[in-house]
């Protein structure tokens, strides 16, 4: 991310360098026409170099203290993760040892191991750059899997995804957020004719994941909590007008639509 922000400046830079290179050469075709001699004009010439090189220094100034700025962001963002990581690494190892002391092909066996490789997953793999779309995807049917075990209520939950490239790169758990509002605001409070329906399409470089259920009239449709704050501010950094979130309800039915371009 870094790379890519320098990378843009340095291209704004080339610009402004350019541009200038025309003004000047558009001044010195106008005071020579005009004047037809140097008198007066080298002091103009010299004003307009210190005027330009204020404005320059003023904003390479501000270009490095934005730069500093997210530096120091992602410093603290990767410190609050690493923090994190205490308590799931201790319930990561006691999940291990309650697989380890289970039945064999029992059902509460079976969600200790989803729940286990979630765990690994959130762990080892949220913590990086990037991932691949189909380790996301297994994220997400594992969860969807748990789940399903652990609601002892009939539901119509739908999971249809398509992705033509399964090594495409993305950043990690983006998705998990939305999935887990699906289930909490919806499935959990309604006492029957509970839907989730969730569509993961890849093609041409983007990515569209598309999630509605329903929930219950007397109830506020998902609010906006701590988990979509921090979607959205991590778009914002690394898919900065490369994405598109959108919510949508109508009556009962909540809608949520995430689009954005691979890398």
């Amino acid at each position: 991310m870094k790379l890519k922000i320098l990378d843009r400046k340095k291209k704004i830079i080339e610009r402004f360098y350019k541009i200038t290179l025309v003004i000047i050469g558009l001044v010195l075709v106008i005071f020579n026409d005009t004047f037809g001699k140097l008198e007066g004009f080298v002091e103009f010439i010299a004003l307009y170099f210190i005027l330009l090189f204020i404005t320059i220094a003023h904003w390479i100034f501000k270009q490095i203290k934005s730069i500093i700025r997210l530096k120091n962001e992602k410093e603290k963002t990767e410190l609050l993760h690493l923090k994190s990581q205490v308590n799931p690494h201790f319930f990561f190892n006691t999940l291990n040892n309650l697989y380890g002391l289970m039945e064999k092909d029992s059902k509460e066996r079976e969600m200790v191991l989803k729940l286990s490789d979630m765990m690994r997953y959130s762990i080892y793999e949220g913590q990086k750059d990037w991932v691949t779309l189909k380790n996301e995807l297994d994220y997400l049917k594992n969860y969807i899997e748990l789940q399903e075990i652990r609601y002892h209520k009939k539901s119509d939950i739908q999971f249809n995804h398509n992705i033509d490239n399964p090594h495409a790169r993305i950043m990690p758990l983006l998705f998990i957020i939305l999935l887990e509002n699906a289930f909490k605001h919806g499935l959990e409070n309604l006492e029957k004719n509970a839907y989730i329906h969730i569509d993961l399409i890849e093609n041409k470089n983007e990515v569209n994941f598309v999630i509605e259920n329903n929930f219950e009239l007397q109830q506020t449709p998902n609010k906006e909590g701590i988990g979509l704050k921090n979607l959205k501010r991590r778009l914002e950094l690394v898919y900065p007008n490369e994405h598109s979130l959108s919510f949508d309800v109508d009556t009962n039915i909540y809608k949520v639509k995430l689009s954005l371009k691979l890398k």
